[in-house]
């Protein structure tokens, strides 16, 4: 009979028998945390990245990402418990799983790559969510004073009100609550993905004169220069390649999964589940919204205005991104949270400040519990991040830099390893051998899409006017 503080885990139906909150997820409940996590708005902006490598490479590069990180979530799942994937000890977090099958620097190598992306995943998010907010209120003018009027709106009080709801939703204790919030963003993705795949399909219909495509995107001389076309195509294919990474959320996602069946079983099912979702929508939205506009589609068809009318249409789908984007902050956020509190818990077990939790009860939603350590500091968070946002609001530049940096790391490098310790795999054999080379073409890869970045960088300076 195990204790911990004076709590009995075998007869206490609360908690698992490690002590941990009892777990109680299912396949479908991770699915819509992954497809949460995986179809962000950056859906919408996949018809700019099939004009960049056309009808050929675009779709091959859709289909083979999707592929890559379905094969190392798969390797990522069976590392969750360990030694044996189904009755080893359990890895809550994706760094101790480093820690305990890898160990060492790689450790300390993954704790930066992960925790740095996910901050920057908050600023990306609080960016992309204002520029949502702002495409509604620019829809409304476009449609009242014609589409030539200069309906130019400032960002930074929508970047404030988005703040100020993630500080209220950041108080969900933890990722075991956050499945009803998940599953809203989930329907918000197919609603404005949905969208903007029906606008495609009308455009394409109505339109009178047909707009060019070709079988290698932009061409050279016409729509691009050559130097533009080489960044514009490493770009395209590094936001390909990191719509699919949802590997630094993809350990916390399992561990709310129940014990029984196995949780790689269910995590294997809700990968293929999730991604084969995803996998469709892009597929849908980057090649109709390339048919759509041809070689001049914009970044983001329903933020860019590649559509104005029907302006309320338009609405509803930056009205569905914003919901998405609400919610998959959590999702990003809730690593970090638990981070810095369990640090907290440990390094000062005795302080009622750090570990105290008052029930407070809520009508119609039920027990809350207060902690006022997590009430401080994840509001604190949020002010950071948000402020961030505000201070270099072309950040998303940087953030795909982050994205690229941590790309290889993350979804490829420490699963494949991981899996060959795992399954202990000979060195040299033909599953070692196939695995490092997948290794090393996503590295390239990643190299490829961080120079474009760094190119959008540069790009985004030379324009750079502070608060304007």
């Amino acid at each position: 009979m195990d204790f911990e503080g004076g709590r009995n885990f075998s007869s206490d139906s609360k908690y698992d028998d490690d002590g941990h909150v009892k777990r109680t997820g299912t396949w479908v409940t991770a699915s819509a945390h992954i497809v949460t996590a995986v179809i962000g708005s950056g859906v919408l902006s996949l018809a700019w990245a099939v004009a960049q490598l056309g009808w050929i490479a675009g779709p091959i590069v859709l289909a083979l990402f999707s592929l890559i990180t379905l094969l190392t979530s798969f390797m990522l799942t069976d590392c969750y418990r360990y030694p044996d994937p189904v009755h080893g000890t359990r890895n809550y977090r994706y760094m101790a799983m480093v820690q305990n099958v890898l160990g060492g620097i790689q450790y300390q190598f993954c704790a930066l790559a992960q925790y740095l992306n996910l901050f920057g995943v908050g600023i990306g998010y609080t960016i992309t969510a204002s520029i949502s907010m702002v495409a509604i209120k620019r829809s409304n003018c476009f449609h009242k004073h014609g589409h030539e009027a200069k309906c130019h709106t400032a960002n930074y009080p929508f970047m404030i009100l988005y703040a100020l709801l993630e500080i209220l939703l950041s108080q969900i204790p933890d990722f075991h609550e956050l499945s009803g919030l998940s599953i809203l963003a989930a329907v918000m993705s197919f609603g404005y993905a949905s969208i903007g795949v029906g606008l495609s399909i009308a455009k394409i219909a109505e339109r009178g004169q047909h707009l060019p495509t070709s079988l290698t995107g932009t061409i050279v001389g016409v729509d691009v220069t050559g130097q533009q076309k080489l960044w514009n195509s490493f770009q395209a294919m590094g936001n390909i390649a990191f719509a699919y990474a949802f590997s630094i959320v993809m350990v916390e996602i399992q561990d709310t999964l129940k014990s029984s069946p196995p949780e790689n079983q269910s995590m294997k099912k809700a990968t293929i589940s999730g991604i084969t979702i995803t996998t469709f929508f892009y597929m849908l939205c980057g090649l109709l919204g390339y048919a759509a506009f041809g070689n001049q589609a914009p970044g983001n068809f329903l933020t860019g205005f590649g559509f104005y009318e029907p302006y309320w249409l338009v609405d509803i789908g930056n009205v569905f991104i914003v919901i998405h984007l609400i919610g998959a902050y959590q999702v990003f956020s809730q690593p970090i949270y638990m981070l810095v509190e369990g640090w907290s818990a440990k390094r000062w077990p005795e302080n009622k400040f750090m570990t105290k939790e008052y029930h407070v009860g809520i009508p119609m939603i039920g027990t809350y519990r207060l902690n006022a350590f997590r009430v401080i500091w994840r509001t604190l968070y949020v002010i950071l991040t948000s402020g961030l946002a505000i201070l270099l609001p072309f950040f998303n530049s940087i953030v795909g830099l982050l994205g690229a940096i941590s790309f290889w790391p993350l979804t490829v490098y420490f699963p494949t390893e991981m899996y060959l310790v795992q399954a202990k795999v000979p060195r040299f054999s033909i599953i070692w051998i196939g695995v490092k080379l997948l290794s090393g073409f996503c590295l390239i890869v990643t190299l490829f899409a961080a120079a474009g970045s760094i190119e959008g960088i540069i790009s985004d300076l030379k324009t750079y006017e502070p608060f304007s």
